[in-house]
């Protein structure tokens, strides 16, 4: 028998390597999903010292209607805990999220029992003048400074902070989620406009106020081509704009109908 080398000692052990290896089977972890909370908390509050400062929430409702202000309320909420809160608290949400009846419900136990809030808006002519964007803002400013108590910190609803507000504020997107504040405010403001609309259908009647509030949808935009524009539509809005431009003789009645039908309503302030 020879000698095995090295070498060939090697080769024979590169050889037995080659033998095929069961794969080993690979699986991935489960994907989970976890559902966006829709129950507002004091997180926000408390981290900017709930219980020793006054914090007030702030939000708006009405930006994307063609008709009808834009409103804001404002809330600062007393010291409270788990024991002493009323039951009703567990049912805040976004006022998006509550049906018209149980937003009706706790819109009175919201204003007797917060420290302090204020309802406010902005006006038509003021939408148009300086744009939707700042009206909202100009609202929302007025709301917080009709408080019966001067708040120490703000929480915005929001990606923008309005200016000259009269202490530090906090924006929070999709803070009507978040806040308890900020979701009380969305109820206060909600309700109130909604009701506004309600009397301004009988003020406006064929346009069906009471039931859209303004916002576009296939019944309100029928109306809009068929009655034109009145005067608490807002001028500066595209389709609304479009209605006018053809009563005055300037554009094609279909780019009207395009525009009106590419307005969707939003559902999500709806």
């Amino acid at each position: 028998m020879g000698i095995i080398t090295p070498k060939t000692k090697s080769s024979f052990s590169r050889l037995k390597s080659t033998k095929p290896k069961t794969a080993k089977m690979r699986f991935s972890k489960p994907t989970v999903t976890r559902p966006i909370s829709t129950k507002p908390t004091l997180l926000w509050e408390r981290k900017l010292g709930f219980g020793e400062r006054l914090i007030a929430g702030v939000d708006e409702v009405g930006r994307g209607c063609l008709a009808g202000p834009v409103v804001a309320a404002a809330v600062i909420l007393p010291i409270h805990d788990a024991k002493s809160a009323p039951k009703w608290l567990k049912e805040i949400k976004d006022s998006k999220l509550l049906k018209a009846e149980k937003r009706e419900e706790l819109f009175p136990l919201i204003q007797e029992w917060v420290t302090a809030h204020c309802i406010a808006a902005a006006d038509v002519l003021e939408i148009d003048r300086i744009n939707i964007h700042y009206a909202s803002h100009l609202a929302m400013r007025r709301a917080i400074q009709g408080l019966q108590h001067q708040p120490e910190h703000i929480l915005v609803d929001g990606k923008f902070i309005p200016a000259d507000l009269p202490c530090q504020a906090t924006a929070i997107i999709k803070g009507d989620l978040k806040s308890l504040s900020i979701a009380c405010a969305s109820i206060l403001a909600k309700v109130w406009r909604d009701r506004l609309m309600g009397e301004l259908d009988a003020q406006y009647p064929g346009y069906d106020f009471k039931t859209h509030k303004g916002y576009s949808t296939p019944i309100h935009n029928e109306a809009l081509k068929r009655l034109g524009a009145c005067e608490i539509h807002r001028k500066s809005f595209a389709p609304v704009t479009a209605q006018l431009d053809l009563l005055s003789g300037l554009v094609d009645p279909g780019l009207v109908n395009s525009s009106l039908e590419d307005s969707p309503p939003d559902f999500a302030e709806f």
